[in-house]
């Protein structure tokens, strides 16, 4: 590849992760990371607001930091509800949100930015793994222009940094083995600790990182494993208050974790957030691709074209596998093959044993992508290097070089323009709702649910009145609002005005999220 090449691709990368970063819904998970930074909790807003009837501007007062509250209760209110989340992203997302704002575009920006590491991250890892500048640029392609990195570092959440410190975690380990100074091993263990602070799931990455010391040192005691030992246990020392509170207050994702989901359906949902790594197949459909709240899983015809492209990347991927076992060295290849199994198969290894469908969602498998796009990087680099092979062969796989790049950049310029997208799940209708709501001259809106409510306002315009009834009773007459709706009620509250109220419960949209008062 040209210089030229690698140079409009990065550029794209850049744009593709800044440009219209406040266009997609502000999802639920968003709107917790808004929660948590402002220092409030759940209760407190319900306390507050139930029963009242107030404007999105009121409602939105939760979601920012105020002289009432600082980082000692965000990281509160982690700790006691949400301790599976690390603190450090949100910790800085707090002082960033108090410098420049609380908008989707100031909250968003921080992760985009973040993201921009992993850049030179992934490149200086592929020095350490290959000591190839090729491999490493290729490798810079394919994450600039990845549509999951894209559409993840436009997330407000802690997913672009959990990246960031992947890579600098994985880039230490080599080179603490590489140099074996006690300065390298500290290092290591520093970033095991950010790691750690990142996400919690690293410690799956901490524990593939000793699998890999231990077999590269054939099982022995040896020097490098009693120093990886101590570094480990200093990263891991440092995590412990945090660990602490994760032990004392449990883990709870939510009841569609448990969700018990046929085999077929989430093997087909394995491969859908494989191959968006390098071509999103969402660009092809106006409706998600699944959702794990409602089980509701788009049908796919096998008569459309994406589907095969799809497989044809699945090809690539299993190839590139292949080829870097068959080919690289026992250090490499092993290194990779750690880090794409480890963290893959955990989440998929509780499903199959468990149940559940944990392993539907795409960002528990960061690190695992990584080590995929590594491995294509690695077979793109070795069979365009003109040292290698023959001429026509080195322009075929060009050729493939150029397709796989350019179906990033194909679903990363059709999503940047979209309103929603497949990694929103559950909100992936909100703007449509939205826009029935806004239609309304003087529209009230009920819910029982308080994070959705505070999604949807997002998108609401100044003139929507909410209402949240979740323990007070509701009101029998609206007199005063042209329409009326329920958004997301409990079942308990939506049959209330079925059998109580003198109006008539009507679905206002598809999903029959959205319900609207009739007299």
């Amino acid at each position: 590849m040209s210089k030229y090449l690698i140079l409009i691709i990065l550029l794209l990368g850049i744009v593709f992760r800044l440009v219209n970063i406040d266009k997609k819904v502000y999802w639920i998970d968003e709107a917790y990371t808004s929660l948590r930074i402002s220092g409030y909790t759940k209760a407190e807003i319900i306390q507050e607001i139930d029963g009242r009837q107030i404007n999105v501007k009121d409602l939105q007062q939760y979601q920012r930091p105020n002289d009432n509250k600082d980082v000692g209760d965000t990281i509160q209110g982690l700790a006691l509800y949400e301790p599976q989340h690390s603190p450090l992203y949100f910790v800085m997302a707090h002082f960033w949100a108090k410098l420049f704002g609380y908008s989707v575009t100031v909250m968003r920006s921080l992760p985009a930015l973040i993201s921009l590491l992993t850049l030179p991250c992934i490149y200086w890892l592929c020095l350490e793994l290959f000591e190839s500048p090729l491999t490493g640029w290729i490798a810079i392609a394919l994450l600039c222009v990845s549509p999951f990195h894209v559409l993840y570092a436009q997330e407000a959440r802690q997913y672009s940094l959990w990246t960031v410190t992947t890579l600098l975690s994985s880039i230490a380990l080599l080179r603490a083995m590489r140099l074996s100074t006690l300065m390298s091993w500290v290092i290591y263990g520093i970033t095991v600790s950010l790691n750690l602070y990142s996400y919690l799931l690293s410690g799956l990455v901490f524990i593939g990182h000793g699998i890999y010391v231990i077999c590269i040192e054939k099982f022995r005691l040896s020097k490098q494993v009693f120093r990886y030992g101590l570094a480990s246990l200093f990263g891991i020392i440092a995590f412990i208050p945090w660990l602490r509170l994760v032990i004392e207050n449990g883990i709870e994702l939510g009841d569609w974790a448990d969700k018990e989901t046929p085999l077929g359906q989430l093997i087909t949902r394995w491969l859908i957030n494989l191959s968006s790594v390098f071509f999103d197949i969402q660009i092809g459909y106006n409706n998600p691709l699944f959702d794990v709240r409602s089980g509701r899983d788009l049908k796919f015809n096998y008569d459309h074209l994406l589907i095969y492209f799809d497989i044809l990347i699945l090809i690539i991927v299993g190839y590139s596998i292949y080829f870097l076992c068959r080919n690289s060295q026992q250090r490499v290849w092993l290194f990779i093959l750690i880090m794409i199994t480890v963290v893959g198969m955990f989440p998929i290894g509780q499903d199959l044993i468990l149940g559940g469908q944990r392993s539907s969602m795409a960002r528990y498998f960061i690190p695992c992508y990584l080590g995929i796009q590594l491995a294509v990087a690695y077979l793109l680099a070795n069979k365009i290097n003109p040292f290698n092979g023959k001429r026509i062969k080195q322009q075929l796989w060009r050729l493939v070089a150029i397709t796989v790049i350019s179906a990033g950049v194909l679903s990363c310029a059709i999503s940047s323009e979209a309103e929603t997208w497949w990694h929103k799940y559950s909100n992936y209708y909100t703007p449509e709702e939205a826009h029935i709501i806004n239609q309304a001259n003087r529209p009230l809106v009920i819910s029982s649910d308080i994070m959705r409510l505070v999604s949807l306002s997002y998108l609401l315009e100044p003139n929507v009145t909410l209402q949240l009834i979740k323990t007070k009773d509701y009101p029998k007459v609206f007199s005063s609002f042209s329409d009326v709706f329920l958004y997301r009620p409990s079942p308990k509250l939506r049959q209330k005005f079925e059998e109580e109220s003198p109006y008539d419960v009507k679905p206002a949209h598809k999903r029959k999220h959205l319900w609207k008062l009739v007299q």
